[in-house]
């Protein structure tokens, strides 16, 4: 039988990343059952060309033709969930770069202030940082061209391009009399997906905020220099925060879980028919020698994010804490349609944790709830409603949950959830009936 090869992705986000995943077509229906099905799909299929000849030839102005065949196909992609959907061929493309995590570019990061562009910071070991281009500088033109009118997203494609292709930045920078003009050469940008530093003196925390094609070598990376820079007998444990995360590879959550895992299941992933069950599950080699472990969690960590949490939980190598997660338990396969007609992105599965749970609709529980103190003016935009409030959801198995907390506070010292697990993981007791994790605590299965 031939293979199909198409994409997977795993993320509450439109446009997350993808990796390679094969599936089987389905075999043809036979019998009188199914050829009265076709039949009647056919007549559907003349309604659907009736309603577009009317449209082309009487509609107010002259439409598109291709922009009613895209949103007709968008039309039957987003009524069938909230994560369906018809990427055109520059959405596509977009998606692909957030994939490999790595795209022809400058290396900083911007936000949008005032119709100009921001600098937040430069990336280390880039052509930004090396040009000494700084955080709070204003870029009023690129190339020549203002960038007052356009969109971030519109600025930002114009900094990203080709590798060794040039582009001339206007800056305003504070204490400057005069704009400064700075011309750069793109290089190959890797996004940081994972972010570490030392805290207390004898914790490794590890801050993951999507999972591309980077996120594991970056994990791997990351904890080796904190192994370096606390030592390794001194390490107390590790807090890996996964709070906000959105979600992405399918496979990068995968290697993710079995870094700190050195056997079981991790994931399942289970479509419409039985045949196409897959099992992922973990290769010897615990990363963190059995050091304690605690995921911190929230109301934005979905998808690729609940599969770290629900294997490291399920196998009791991990002491989940926060709030419960956003509860997106489906796997949508990206199918290209060919050179200039994008793809789409169909929903084909659930996942399920090692112990045979689906958090579809649901969320993951943490073993110890926190919620941090949150601002009055922040307080309406603190929680998400999660999968179970999207219009069109796959139904979850048993009672549905929505609403979470999802604020972060933006300095550490506010973090109740980063200073409850710190104490955990220096013997401190907490007023909970959920155990301090402990060394050791892991490589049993869940059943």
């Amino acid at each position: 039988m031939m293979r199909k090869t198409s994409l997977v992705l795993l993320s509450a986000a439109a446009g997350a990343a993808a990796t390679l995943f094969l599936t089987q077509p389905r075999a043809t229906l036979m019998g009188s059952t199914a050829r009265a099905a076709s039949s009647d799909t056919y007549r559907q299929l003349n309604l659907f060309g009736d309603v577009f000849e009317r449209v082309r030839s009487d509609y107010v102005e002259k439409p598109d033709d291709s922009k009613l065949v895209e949103t007709a196909i968008s039309g039957m992609l987003t009524g069938l969930d909230p994560h369906s959907s018809y990427m055109d061929a520059k959405s596509f493309r977009d998606m692909q770069v957030q994939t490999r995590g790595e795209f022809g570019g400058l290396g900083i990061e911007v936000t949008m202030e005032d119709g100009l562009i921001k600098v937040v910071s430069p990336i280390d070991e880039t052509p930004a940082s090396k040009a000494g281009i700084m955080a709070n500088d204003i870029i009023t033109n690129l190339d020549d061209e203002a960038v007052q009118g356009l969109t971030l997203n519109q600025a930002v494609e114009k900094m990203r391009g080709p590798v060794n292709t040039k582009i001339k930045l206007k800056i305003i920078r504070k204490g400057q009399d005069k704009p400064l003009e700075i011309t750069l050469t793109r290089d190959n940008i890797r996004v940081r997906s994972v972010r570490a530093r030392v805290e207390s003196d004898d914790i490794a925390y590890i801050r993951i905020t999507t999972f591309n094609e980077q996120t594991t070598e970056g994990l791997k990376r990351e904890m080796a220099n904190l192994t370096n820079q606390i030592g390794p007998d001194k390490i107390k444990g590790y807090i890996l925060d996964l709070r906000n995360n959105p979600g992405g590879l399918l496979e990068e959550a995968v290697s993710v879980s079995d870094a700190f895992l050195d056997r079981g299941e991790i994931v399942s992933t289970r479509g419409r028919n039985a045949e196409e069950t897959q099992r992922r599950t973990a290769k010897p080699g615990d990363l963190a020698k059995g050091k304690p472990v605690i995921v911190l969690i929230n109301g934005g960590s979905a998808s690729a994010s609940e599969i770290v949490a629900g294997a490291l939980q399920d196998h009791k190598r991990a002491t989940l804490l926060g709030t419960r997660s956003f509860g997106k338990g489906s796997v949508q396969t990206i199918i290209p349609l060919g050179s200039g007609n994008g793809a789409l992105r169909l929903t084909t599965a659930r996942y399920f944790t090692p112990s045979g749970k689906s958090i579809q609709a649901k969320g993951i529980t943490p073993d110890i709830e926190v919620l941090q103190d949150v601002p009055d003016d922040l307080k309406a935009k603190t929680d998400t409603k999660g999968e179970a409030s999207l219009r069109g959801h796959l139904k979850a198995e048993g009672q549905e949950e929505t609403g979470s907390q999802s604020y972060v506070p933006p300095d550490a010292k506010d973090d109740k959830a980063l200073k409850m697990a710190a104490d955990l993981l220096h013997g401190i007791k907490q007023t909970t009936s959920a155990p301090a994790p402990t060394e050791k605590a892991n490589n049993k299965a869940a059943n």
